[in-house]
């Protein structure tokens, strides 16, 4: 009779201790957010919502990258120090949960940012954002103006029907006051 083993015993106790491990390493360091692509006006604020978790206190930092270039908005560690670029300085609001807020936006802000977070043991994990920034366009001035001289129009015409319902008003009570005077058919003259 043959016994057909697939796994040993110490094949199941390698197998199940390397997947261990590796729950363990990708467990150690959480990164969850809500919305990963935003798009905002030029002079708005954003927040990079994102919500960190790690066993031991995370080294979080924020990197920005466009076409044109690559620099790094800041790095801190929640309730300990805080390295914002100088760049950035009075436009960025770091939070301990690892989010960013960035104030007072530009068209050059568009682009990717990525939030690295390493824990004490040297395992780090990665996200990414990308934000668009609109401009104002002049269409948009343009078809503001338009509407604003269409309601100018219209509040011109209805000045123009209460004058002209004003005026009738008048003519209808002035020939109403001239049927209710008495008529004199009789007009005596009187000599000089």
């Amino acid at each position: 009779m043959w016994h057909f083993r697939l796994w040993d015993v110490q094949d199941v106790a390698v197998f199940l201790s390397v997947t261990l491990c590796v729950c363990h390493l990708t467990a150690a360091i959480s990164i969850s957010s809500s919305q990963r692509n935003l798009i905002r006006s030029v002079q708005e604020d954003v927040f990079f919502s994102v919500d960190v978790t790690c066993s031991g206190v995370p080294t979080i930092q924020w990197t920005f990258m466009s076409g044109a270039e690559s620099c790094s908005i800041g790095t801190w560690q929640p309730g300990a120090f805080s390295n914002i670029s100088a760049a950035y300085g009075s436009r960025v609001m770091a939070c301990d949960n690892g989010s960013l807020g960035l104030s007072d936006l530009r068209l050059q802000d568009g682009g990717y940012y990525v939030v690295s977070v390493q824990d004490p043991a040297g395992n780090s994990r990665d996200v990414g954002f990308v934000l668009k920034v609109n401009e104002v366009l002049y269409e948009d001035l343009q078809y503001l103006s338009v509407t604003a001289l269409a309601l100018m129009v219209v509040a011109g015409l209805l000045m123009l029907t209460v004058w002209l319902l004003h005026k009738a008003c008048r003519k209808i009570q002035a020939s109403r006051r001239r049927r209710q005077m008495p008529e004199h058919d009789a007009t005596e003259l009187q000599p000089l």
